[in-house]
């Protein structure tokens, strides 16, 4: 029987555990990665750099509309429930979007669906900064289709690192993967508003990352094998008996039906692993307060600064951005301390604890609701203390997010990964992020509404709106104690499968 396992097609399916680097049907070696289970190779190193940059491109192109919010409500004339919005509709089509890219890359190509999604996102990007003021619904429906390309990235590239190293090195690369959520939206802040100030004009912002983008897909196609082995022995057996039925025409149909079938047993695997279901609820208390930060904590320090006479009201075409660069300069700084603290946290307390991880993160999110509450307080009457509050509060959020995914990794068997990553990014982008934005929008236009419009309500239906988000972190730090009852169980489970 002809091998035709690195033809490379994205038809082709890819299952969990298959050799890659098998021979091809030439004879020779196919380009692949096998999974080195004792020390890195350089290969794997590179291939960590490209989707960390890859990464950071991903989250500026999340938080180029946060830093220039003021210039495009002002632009297209919105309320602050459609300008919400805007962010809304990118994360429900990101969620959407995710479930599909977790079936397509536990089966499929992953560098290839990598690569689709880098390029469709940068273009779609750049093609919104032509839009007219005219034509603001265009410009809703671009920032969905942005969020279609970013959901590829971020359901398959952990599991990638995660085929790369074993637990104990996993949770070090993972932590400086996701350094780069951070660094990628203080940079998306940093970018928008310095390239809107500099030109006059706010569009620029949006022709910046397609350039980035170019190079990341270039660095992808050029560094990343081709082929990436999966985890685990048992599952290689599994797969090659697939692999064998599927290159039998007869039993085509068979594979599409088995398919669906695992499939769907997966899902309801998933759904009675208890550590999963609450840490990602926890998850999704963390993406509704991030969420909303990330979108209106800029508007909100302006809106404050304006109330205490430190800065003008906004009456020129270009907007001062000083609080976007603030905010994303903030955001990198706590984001980097936050995830590196929170990685050697982990490390450590895993040693006399084994449910340091959930511990970890309940403990972040009570403080980091604090912080908030406070800073929302104080930022009618000391807007430096509000600043130091905020960062406080981001600290404590960035401390999680490797220990999420972390959880995540050991109490899933490595065959349901990429559809357990696709699951929670469906939660906690439903229930969290995708729809914080626009609540945040909606009750500030409420209060508005019931009191004489000025400068002055104008700022406290913001500040009365983000009380919510403190009540939320509250309830995610409870989520997350609750998924530290049943963390030692589950992880022994997985790693029976």
């Amino acid at each position: 029987m002809q091998e035709h396992e690195d033809t490379g097609l994205l038809l082709q399916p890819q299952l969990e555990g298959q050799d890659y680097g098998a021979a091809a049907a030439d004879g020779t070696q196919g380009p692949s990665v096998s999974v080195s289970r004792n020390s890195p190779t350089k290969r794997d190193c590179l291939v960590v750099a490209v989707l960390c940059f890859g990464n950071l491109i991903n989250f500026i192109d999340w938080f180029i509309v946060p830093g220039i919010l003021l210039n495009i409500q002002k632009y297209f004339g919105l309320s602050d429930g459609e300008t919400g919005l805007l962010q809304t509709v990118f994360t429900l089509c990101y969620m959407l979007a995710a479930p599909i890219f977790g079936y397509l890359g536990d089966r499929y190509n992953r560098k290839i669906i990598l690569g689709a999604g880098i390029f469709f996102w940068s273009g779609v990007t750049l093609g919104s900064s032509f839009i007219t003021e005219s034509h603001y619904r265009i410009f809703v429906l671009s920032r969905g289709l942005v969020g279609i390309g970013s959901a590829s990235y971020s359901t398959i590239a952990p599991t990638i690192i995660a085929d790369l190293f074993e637990e104990g090195k996993r949770t070090t690369v993972l932590s400086i993967f996701y350094i780069f959520i951070p660094v990628g939206s203080g940079c998306g802040y940093i970018l928008a508003a310095g390239v809107a100030e500099s030109t006059g004009d706010w569009h620029w912002a949006f022709r910046v990352t397609p350039c980035m983008g170019g190079l990341a897909l270039l660095l992808l196609i050029l560094l990343v094998p081709h082929r990436i082995q999966r985890r685990t022995a048992a599952h290689r057996a599994r797969s090659i008996s697939g692999t064998i039925r599927r290159e039998m025409p007869d039993e085509k149909p068979d594979a599409h039906r088995t398919a669906k079938t695992t499939w769907c047993q997966d899902v309801g695997s998933l759904v009675q692993n208890c550590s999963f279901v609450c840490s990602s609820l926890g998850l999704t208390a963390m993406a509704f307060v991030t969420g909303a930060l990330g979108v209106w904590m800029p508007l909100f320090l302006y809106r404050a600064q304006v109330v205490l006479g430190i800065v003008p009201p906004c009456l020129q075409e270009s907007c001062n951005s000083s609080n976007s660069l603030m905010f994303g300069g903030i955001t990198i700084g706590t984001g980097i301390l936050g995830i590196i603290a929170g990685a050697e946290a982990a490390r450590r307390l895993r040693k006399i604890n084994n449910k340091a991880d959930p511990l970890i993160c309940a403990t972040s999110m009570f403080i980091s609701a604090l912080c908030l509450y406070i800073a929302l307080m104080v930022a009618q009457t000391n807007i430096l203390s509000t600043f130091i509050f905020i960062a406080f509060g981001e600290l404590f959020l960035s401390v999680n997010w490797a220990v999420v995914t972390d959880i995540l990794l050991y109490v899933v068997t490595p065959r349901r990964q990429s559809t357990a990553i696709a699951l929670q990014i469906l939660v906690s982008h439903l229930l969290g992020d995708a729809g914080s934005p626009y609540l945040i929008g909606i009750i500030s236009n409420a209060v508005q509404a019931r009191n004489v419009p000025s400068l002055q309500w104008s700022f406290r239906s913001m500040q009365y709106s983000f009380v919510t988000c403190a009540f939320v972190g509250v309830l995610g730090g409870a989520f997350f104690l609750l998924t530290s009852f049943y963390i030692e169980e589950d992880r022994e489970e997985a790693q029976r499968l």
